[in-house]
């Protein structure tokens, strides 16, 4: 068996809204929009990951999903732009990442990191 792909399923009253900011801050795709959900992405190949965690590392919230970016100052000025709230940092963090977490429309905690 080959695991293809997890999917993190976020939780929101108006999908089509929220796939419009993660498609605004992070450059996303519509993949799928079928009214009570709505599925952003890209084609580019992205490496299946599962993050289990007590906490967020450094005392803060554990998020519900994490974004790796190549530039955190686009992906903060992008955040910014849309009205997000930036809940933690930017910070450079011990085990190598600069991050920021922001909260999205429908509230989600997440993290937004490049590795140093």
């Amino acid at each position: 068996m080959t695991v293809k792909r997890i999917v993190a399923n976020l939780n929101t009253e108006d999908p089509g809204a929220l796939a419009g900011f993660y498609r605004a801050v992070f450059g996303l795709d519509l993949l799928m929009d079928q009214g009570f959900i709505a599925t952003v992405g890209s084609d580019a190949n992205a490496p299946v990951q599962l993050s289990l965690a007590s906490e967020g590392g450094s005392g803060t919230k554990l998020p519900a999903i994490s974004v790796e970016v190549d530039d955190l100052d686009a992906a903060l000025k992008r955040a910014r732009a849309e009205g997000a709230a930036i809940e933690y940092g930017p910070v450079d963090e011990p085990w190598g990442v600069r991050r920021f977490y922001l909260r999205d429309p429908a509230g989600n905690l997440v993290n937004i990191l490049c590795h140093a």
